[in-house]
């Protein structure tokens, strides 16, 4: 049998980014999935193994994010290939840092680069967001985009798929809290309002142009004062003990603003300097404990590579 092994990695990303919900996501450098992928002719493609999930995700293929993309990718080139996967989850579950896009997007360059890259990066796209919909019902890229491509990604429209990269400001470091508590995706969408009043969606629409214009200027005052979010936040807010205090916490410690990461519980911090990072860092999670509960911190720059093969 022809076999090729290749391993890939994909970082975690923060979804939403405050006010650009289901519409904005930014890559960080760790910490990330990775997954070894061996080509085969079986013409069926397997998980062999899974490891740091405590046997919590499903070894089926077609039930595992990792599984469903490289099946969908190899019926869109109508290949015979079969593949067999083992996926090294570095992302916690539940984390908010988009651990099951991550997934995907790693077993997905890892087969594109097995076959030899019949696509472009940016064209494996909809094989995670296919992915994504079997993890959580909903087809969304915010998380899947800026793994796959790196930088911080505005969706503009998912049907046709229109993604537009936003530059970054140089000094801009992102933080990272994870809270030792997991919030499913699926329980934090169904906390959220089917509408919401007029007003709200006004202040949201400048926050998220007004952010993308500090990005892009760059104006590091005008990114703190955009990273508000009045539609998803105030629901979810309740289901992250301590929440307030923390974010209080981080912006005294100098950090340009403070809110969640995709669905939490997660926390993120955009500041301008690592020094500054460090501290906002250190802060936020002593916070956390004084709630009672332990985190990991995560400081990097923002992602601009995303995704890569690593062997």
């Amino acid at each position: 049998m022809n076999t090729k092994k290749i391993h890939a990695y994909a970082p975690a990303s923060i979804g939403n980014v405050s006010c650009g919900f289901d519409v904005m996501g930014m890559a960080v450098d760790a910490p990330g999935d990775e997954v070894i992928l061996t080509l085969n002719d079986s013409g069926v493609v397997s998980i062999k193994d899974i490891e740091g999930d405590n046997g919590k995700l499903p070894r089926k293929a077609e039930e595992n994010t990792a599984g469903v993309a490289v099946i969908e990718f190899l019926k869109a080139i109508e290949s015979n290939h079969g593949a067999e996967i083992t996926l090294i989850k570095n992302l916690p579950l539940g984390s908010g840092m988009g651990s099951s896009a991550a997934s995907a997007v790693a077993a997905v360059i890892a087969i594109n680069r097995a076959l030899g890259n019949p696509f472009l990066k940016a064209d494996l796209l909809p094989f995670v967001m296919q992915a994504e919909f079997v993890a959580c019902g909903s087809a969304h890229a915010d998380n899947a985009a800026p793994s796959l491509l790196g930088g911080l990604i505005l969706i503009r429209d998912n049907h046709p798929l229109d993604i537009i990269e936003i530059p970054t400001p140089e000094e801009l470091m992102c933080v990272l809290v994870h809270p030792h508590v997991e919030v499913k995706t699926r329980d934090a969408r169904q906390v959220l309002k089917t509408s919401v009043p007029l007003k709200d969606a006004i202040t949201q629409w400048g926050n998220t142009a007004a952010l993308v214009a500090g990005m892009m200027k760059p104006d590091y005052e005008l990114i703190g004062r955009s990273l508000q979010d009045v539609v998803a936040e105030p629901m979810r807010s309740v289901l992250i003990p301590g929440f307030h205090s923390i974010k209080q916490a981080a912006v005294t410690a100098g950090a340009l603003g403070c809110g969640i990461s995709g669905s939490g519980p997660t926390m993120f911090s955009f500041c301008k300097g690592k020094a500054i990072a460090d501290n906002v860092g250190v802060a936020m999670q002593q916070q956390f404990a004084a709630v009672g509960l332990q985190s990991e911190v995560y400081v990097s720059k923002v992602n601009k590579a995303g995704a890569r093969v690593i062997g």
